[in-house]
């Protein structure tokens, strides 16, 4: 299993990125993804999550941080196995090392990360 992110960079304030997160060892499709942020100092937090289509019901269900939400948006590529999230109207507040998640049974998995800056 691996996670492995890209899209990173400097951007400034109000200006958008595209974060990538490629998979391998595992589909996508049939586990919850998130992405989790850990700015300098501060905790790592959740930041944006997708539900597995195991269920069928909720299925493809996003759901974000309070901080993030109507500006980030998280999606799945199935046929690419990755995991994407756009990011718009970027704040300084959002820069931080930005990490793809995945649990499965046998474990957590991260990736080893993205850096995000965004300038005032």
């Amino acid at each position: 299993v691996r996670l492995v992110e890209s899209g990173g960079g400097l951007v400034q304030s109000g200006g958008s990125l595209r974060l990538s997160c490629a998979a391998s060892g595992f589909a996508v499709r049939w586990f919850d993804m998130r992405w989790f942020r850990q700015a300098p100092g501060k905790e790592r937090e959740l930041v944006a999550s997708i539900i597995s289509d195991t269920y069928i019901d909720s299925g493809g269900t996003t759901n974000y941080a309070d901080s993030v939400k109507s500006r980030f948006t998280i999606s799945r590529d199935n046929v690419r196995n990755t995991v994407i999230l756009h990011m718009n109207s970027l704040k300084p507040a959002d820069t931080a090392v930005y990490y793809c998640h995945a649990r499965l049974s046998a474990g957590d998995y991260w990736g080893p990360g993205t850096q995000v800056t965004v300038s005032s």
